[in-house]
């Protein structure tokens, strides 16, 4: 199970409403779908929850790009959503070399393995266990750096507590 929402600031104050990330292949298209809940250009923040297993934070102000926080990488690489916001950038990867690599099937020789068994766990193998992304994507609004790394269980509900929010998101919950 999974719980996405998003948190748009207002002249009135922040304003909730779930989302279902179906129809969302890639963080283009999340960063469209909060722009289009805030037609002013103010800050929306896109909360994803899987099972207490991980959570994400993607920020969009206006047209800037997105900045993500994901707080356990290796756990979101096993979710089509975690997918979503774990982008070559966020990895440090750079895809075009990545795509030049796995042609050339060099994954794990250095090591002496064959490579042959690697293919399925190569990928995963590749990102970090624990956070990635800009610890200080809430900074200005209240949750620092140590609080958002400290957050794991309920994590959501304590950022919308952190920001004023967390009564508009429990009516969407």
């Amino acid at each position: 199970m999974y719980f996405a929402a998003l948190l748009a600031r207002t002249e009135d104050g922040w304003e909730a409403s779930d989302t279902e990330l179906d129809d969302v292949e890639t963080l283009s298209d999340l960063a469209d779908l909060a722009r289009e809940a805030s037609p002013d250009e103010d800050t929306v923040l896109v909360l994803i929850e899987q099972e207490d297993s991980w959570f994400g934070v993607v920020r969009i102000d206006g047209e800037e790009d997105p900045r993500i926080y994901v707080s356990d990488a290796a756990a979101a690489a096993r979710s089509s959503y975690g997918e979503i916001l774990l982008t070559d950038e966020l990895l440090g990867r750079d895809s075009d070399a990545d795509d030049d690599l796995d042609a050339l099937d060099l994954d794990g020789t250095e090591d002496g393995e064959d490579g042959s068994d690697e293919d399925e766990g190569s990928a995963a193998d590749a990102v970090p266990h624990g956070p990635v992304g800009d610890p200080g994507i809430l900074d200005d609004l209240g949750v620092g750096v140590k609080e958002l790394k400290s957050l794991s269980a309920d994590a959501l509900t304590e950022i919308a507590e952190a920001l004023g929010a967390s009564e508009v998101l429990e009516t969407v919950r």
